[in-house]
C-alpha cells in the first residue's frame, strides 16, 4: 500500500478529508521522530515503538577478511500488538 492508497483510505474510513489525514499522518511522524529521539517509548493500538541500543562488536569485511569494529549505535525497534499478530496470523 503506498502513502496516498493509506491517505485514501484512512479518510473514508475516518470520515475526514484527504488533507486532514495527511496533516494528522505528519504530525504523527513529527511526533514519533521527536520522542524515539528523546529515547521514550511510543505505545499505539497496533504496537510499541521504542529505542534499542547495540553494544560494539566485531566483524569482518566480507571482501577482504579483515577484522573490523562495529560501533554501538541506537535503532528503532517495533514490537506489534498481540492483537495485531492474531488479527495477521
Amino acid at each position: 500500500m503506498t502513502k496516498a492508497e493509506l491517505i485514501a483510505a484512512l479518510a473514508e474510513t475516518s470520515g475526514l478529508s484527504k488533507a486532514d489525514v495527511l496533516r494528522v499522518l505528519g504530525a504523527f511522524d513529527e511526533v514519533l521522530q521527536n520522542a524515539l529521539a528523546k529515547g521514550d517509548e511510543i505505545t499505539t493500538v497496533v504496537g510499541k515503538y521504542k529505542v534499542k541500543e547495540s553494544a560494539a562488536r566485531t566483524g569482518r569485511n566480507p571482501k577482504t577478511g579483515e577484522t573490523i569494529e562495529i560501533a554501538a549505535k541506537r535503532k528503532v525497534v517495533f514490537l506489534p500488538s498481540k492483537q495485531l499478530k492474531d488479527k495477521v496470523a
